[in-house]
């Protein structure tokens, strides 16, 4: 049924009342706390209330206008007769330039499947051809088609309103949005809640963050202003590693110089339909679908050659029903698609790194779990293959939300809160600065600049990016152009308290 969520025994969620017709969560001690209403905290908060938790979700924003909302991309997953998840594993290391852990890896590409079964039952209408038959995108770096799309590329938009829909609908699920987590709550080395910022001190069995990002730490970005890693920052400060922080890949097709549309994301599908980049003279330059990293250094190289401010876009021979939400953009911003090229060049969208998290989501510290993009469970590595991130949600998801419930009631009232806030927002200047000094190439000079930056994070993303002296997917130094093959599999983790990572080799 299309409210129903699958849960580890089965279908146990039934449709709800509207939470405004339910009584109020007492303020007792929950099951799980939920920081993130993307798709990874959505799907958690209804896997857990599927198995009978009690559960407050905690947004920053109103339900369906997280990040996870503007995602264009789809939802890769083996499901082509001529796939198999084992294809699809060897398409993620390939991406991920002998970074990826297998582990993770393979747990995303068995299950992916299976979660995609899931958000059909919750009511996801996912794209069909002329025949019925599931449509199937190729993005960049898959050698098969199977990306999953909603709407074509609305595909967040139509995930994270039905998400959002069950979730409000669910008596076992309490909504706090327009509220922001200021602090993690930790007595004896475990966290067992979390401060809010009406004045409320909330405790748990877990809390799950699922925060999201860290690319608009960069001031040219395809991500809204809000993602700049706060959680990445609540999770230190109650002792969390973080790992993998140098490696932020850059959307090859951002759109540039366009009032009202500048960084707006033209997403990789289109150029999986045959859309093609072109230099300043007509010429092709590049292999459309090749990874991204690759795509967007060879924007970045020709750019830094010609001093063009932006290569071009053609997808003039590409139906425009088929992409109707970018379409409808770019010719609001009075660029029209289906009669001219449209000028893009790389922005920040995704940083790999984040919180270290194993493959049930658990973060180092006790009571605290990590899923989505804020988490590092080195899955993807040193690139990011196309839509693995939003199957990364939904699977990671589902674990830590069962394990979670794993987890002992706290006793005792909530601990104090600091009183400084331990995840402040970047500058512009910071913005500015990491753009400049930690984008698509670096080198120790500029990257020695961010280690005295105001903001943590980038002091922390500058100083693994110094550590790891060579260029490898998403990570480029001019001083170090080639990969280095001890560094296969090394992972710059970041322990809590330390200034600057260390490279270990994770199981």
């Amino acid at each position: 049924m299309p409210g129903d969520v699958v849960g580890e025994h089965g279908v146990v969620a039934e449709p709800g009342r509207h939470a405004g017709t339910v009584p109020a969560v007492p303020e007792q001690p929950r099951d799980l706390i939920v920081v993130g209403a993307g798709a990874a905290g959505l799907f958690a908060s209804l896997v857990a209330a599927a198995e009978g938790a009690r559960v407050t979700l905690i947004s920053a924003r109103p339900l369906a206008e997280t990040a996870s909302y503007w995602a264009q991309g789809g939802l890769a997953a083996a499901l082509a007769e001529e796939d198999s998840p084992a294809r699809h594993l060897q398409d993620t290391l390939v991406a991920g330039r002998n970074l990826v852990r297998r582990s993770a890896a393979e747990v995303l590409c068995d299950e992916a499947p299976e979660r995609y079964v899931d958000l059909e039952r919750l009511g996801v209408r996912f794209d069909a051809d002329r025949h019925s038959d599931l449509a199937l995108g190729l993005e960049g770096g898959h050698t098969v088609r199977r990306v999953v799309h909603a709407g074509g590329s609305a595909t967040g938009r139509r995930i994270l309103r039905q998400l959002s829909a069950d979730v409000v609908e669910d008596p076992r699920i309490e909504v706090l949005d327009d509220r922001r987590v200021r602090a993690l709550l930790a007595a004896d080395g475990r966290v067992t809640g979390v401060a809010i910022d009406d004045g409320r001190s909330l405790q748990a069995r877990a809390v799950i963050l699922a925060s999201g990002g860290a690319a608009a730490l960069w001031s040219r970005t395809t991500n809204p202003p809000g993602s700049f890693g706060s959680g990445l920052l609540l999770a230190r400060a109650v002792g969390a590693e973080l790992a993998d922080l140098e490696f932020v890949q850059f959307h090859p097709t951002a759109v540039v110089g366009v009032q009202g549309r500048e960084g707006y994301l033209v997403t990789e599908a289109i150029r999986g339909e045959g859309a093609t980049l072109h230099d300043a003279a007509g010429e092709r330059f590049v292999e459309e679908l090749a990874p991204r990293d690759a795509v967007a250094k060879a924007i970045h190289s020709l750019l830094v050659e010609t001093g063009a401010p932006a290569v071009y876009l053609d997808m003039t021979h590409i139906d425009p029903a088929r992409f109707p939400n970018v379409v409808t953009a770019l010719r609001e911003a009075g660029l029209d698609p289906a009669t001219e090229r449209i000028p893009v060049s790389p922005a920040s969208h995704y940083v790999m790194g984040g919180i270290t998290s194993d493959l049930q989501g658990r973060s180092t510290v006790p009571g605290l779990y990590a899923v989505g993009e804020c988490a590092c469970t080195g899955l993807h590595g040193a690139n990011r293959l196309a839509s693995n991130s939003l199957s990364e949600c939904f699977v990671f998801g589902r674990r830590a939300g069962l394990a979670g419930l794993d987890d002992p009631v706290p006793e005792g009232p909530a601990p104090s809160a600091p009183e400084q806030d331990v995840a402040p927002a970047p500058s512009r200047e910071t913005r500015t600065a990491m753009w400049v000094n930690a984008g698509l190439e670096r080198d120790a000079e500029q990257l020695r600049t961010l280690l005295d930056d105001p903001h943590p994070l980038a002091r922390l993303v500058a100083a693994s990016a110094l550590a790891r002296e060579e260029s490898r997917g998403a990570h480029a130094r001019r001083e170090f152009p080639a990969t280095n093959p001890d560094l296969d599999h090394r992972h710059s983790v970041i322990p809590a308290g330390a200034a600057s990572p260390s490279l270990v080799e994770w199981p």
